[in-house]
């Protein structure tokens, strides 16, 4: 891939066709939070809010100059690939049918459809991702369109790069780090291999989410592997399997480069850029940002350039969003509460209760003539320590409890 810088620079340079480069913004906030230069690559600010138009474009562009006659484009996706797609065949004026599983919410459906207009066909079909994708490639074969990848394909991986492409020449000058996130590597592949030659002393660092960590588990076998389970909530990069060409280019790289974040701590920096920048991120596009706590002694004095990819939030998962962000903080809990069935009880446990802790949810789980019953009870607070004088004065008073905040299995069915 020696002429690879070449050929992402040709793509950028087409893509001002279709947008105008995405703004790279020192964020004086982070800089001053980090001691560091931090500057944030704003992918957030594309047409389509996600880098993803890039890899759409790229590969569309090149099939259409060597098949002009490839009327229909193909692609699997419920996110933010459909919504890149579909803009691309309308500005091309191609056919586009965008296979979308039937869970995918109303929402995104809707968005994909505004930006492809006339030129784009949704087809619901699946309830799981993998249905969805046998049902678009089976139908490629069928009618003979052309099956756009989301990111394990050279071209895509190629236009991703032109994110590296631009900051590059924004910045003026090769930065110290760069934090990239990471679901099937489609764009830290393009990122990597574009710097590694024009900015060969930057260090990368890799985020993915902890309930998908498909590159970690391929750097440490060597080979991609598929997870047997991933937790979906950061559902920008929470990938099975990283990509066979994404991960041939960044294979080399060190566990030690690859962070996994908490999925509720990515809650806490989604709502920190909210309300304190005014940034609307998704779960993945603030992977790069979250991760400044863990390279915090390492970036110090540094200039660090993070890759927002992606603000495709849905404001419905904003109360999901601020409950995982409080759990995570310590600063609310829910416990089982064994309460005395007795005159006075409730009472008695009110007084318990501190200046500070408000009781957020409150929910006799069973009724019966013993003596005692079930309360699920969550309490909220200003400081996590609160919840230390109050778990003691419950004890004092002869409570029984359980915390049940971190018990998984528990919350989904009560919580």
């Amino acid at each position: 891939m020696t002429d690879f810088p070449k050929k992402a620079r040709v793509a950028a340079a087409a893509m001002r066709e279709v947008f105008p480069a995405t703004p790279l913004l020192r964020n004086d906030h982070l800089s001053k939070c980090f001691g560091a230069d931090i500057w944030l690559k704003r992918e957030d600010m594309s047409p389509v809010r996600s880098y993803k138009i890039r890899g759409a474009f790229n590969a569309m562009r090149k099939v259409l100059a060597n098949t002009p006659d490839q009327d229909v484009f193909v692609c699997a996706s419920a996110g933010n690939h459909a919504q890149g797609v579909a803009y691309i065949c309308r500005h091309f004026g191609v056919r586009g049918v965008i296979f979308m599983p039937v869970t995918t919410p109303q929402q995104k459906v809707m968005k994909t459809q505004v930006f492809g207009g006339d030129n784009v066909e949704i087809r619901l079909i699946g309830d799981y991702f993998d249905d969805t994708l046998a049902s678009a490639q089976a139908y490629c074969g069928e009618v003979g369109a052309h099956f756009l990848s989301p990111f394990d394909d050279f071209d895509v991986i190629e236009g991703q790069a032109s994110v590296a492409v631009e900051l590059f020449s924004q910045l003026g000058r090769a930065p110290d780090r760069v934090i990239l996130p990471v679901g099937g590597g489609g764009l830290s592949a393009g990122v990597v291999s574009y710097l590694k030659t024009e900015a060969p002393d930057t260090k990368f660092s890799f985020v993915e989410p902890a309930g998908g960590g498909s590159l970690r588990e391929a750097v440490l076998n060597g080979a991609p592997k598929t997870l047997e389970q991933i937790d979906s909530f950061v559902d920008g990069a929470a990938v099975a399997r990283i990509g066979e060409k994404t991960f041939a280019a960044l294979k080399g790289i060190s566990p030690d480069d690859v962070i996994l974040a908490e999925e509720n701590r990515i809650c806490t920096t989604m709502l920190e850029m909210l309300n304190v920048e005014g940034i609307v991120l998704e779960p993945a596009g603030a992977l790069s940002v979250d991760a400044l706590v863990d390279l915090q002694d390492e970036i110090k004095g540094k200039t660090v350039v993070c890759v927002t990819s992606g603000g495709n939030f849905d404001f419905e998962r904003l109360p999901e969003v601020k409950e995982r962000a409080l759990r995570y903080t310590g600063v609310k809990k829910y416990f089982i509460l064994r309460m005395p069935q007795r005159p006075g009880a409730l009472k008695e446990f009110l007084n318990i209760l501190g200046p500070d802790d408000d009781v957020a949810r409150f929910e006799y789980l069973k009724k019966s003539a013993r003596n005692f019953g079930s309360v699920l009870i969550g309490i909220e607070t200003k400081e996590a320590d609160s919840f230390t004088k109050l778990l003691g004065r419950l004890d004092e008073a002869g409570f029984g409890y359980r915390d049940i905040t971190d018990d998984d299995t528990l919350s989904e069915f009560l919580i």
